[in-house]
């Protein structure tokens, strides 16, 4: 996972992740005052169901904005986990009006399953945040 600096506007301190998966979706919050992030357990949900369970993550957490990650191959080819995970990140977009920062997410399951990690999909949520808040400038 590569880090490159990222534009953030000050007023936006809060964050929410998400590693969208098929079936199941991770998530974590975090600030980029701390620069750290904190796993927040997954959303076991398709479809519609899913953005239910975002909603009560949004409505709970009140995020300045959100970060998702976007998997591509090691060369750096997009898949179709590509797509599908820039599509969720536009409808998060236009369902709840937050920005939403986009992440390479390369890896990132890998090592939080490498750690032993419980719940791999909040894991990999915290590591995406954890990335992105180590690159806002």
């Amino acid at each position: 996972m590569s880090v490159q600096a990222v534009s953030v506007p000050a007023h936006l301190t809060t964050f929410i992740a998400f590693d969208f998966g098929l079936k199941r979706t991770g998530v974590a919050v975090g600030n980029r005052i701390l620069k750290s992030a904190q796993p927040q357990g997954s959303i076991h949900a398709e479809g519609n169901a899913r953005f239910d369970g975002v909603a009560a993550k949004l409505k709970e957490w009140q995020p300045d904005a959100i970060v998702i990650g976007v998997p591509y191959h090691p060369d750096g080819a997009s898949h179709e986990n590509t797509a599908r995970a820039k599509k969720f990140g536009r409808q998060l977009n236009g369902r709840f009006g937050l920005p939403v920062f986009e992440v390479d997410e390369r890896y990132s399951t890998t090592e939080a399953m490498s750690t032993g990690a419980k719940d791999a999909d909040a894991a990999s949520a915290c590591i995406i945040l954890e990335q992105f808040l180590r690159s806002v400038t």
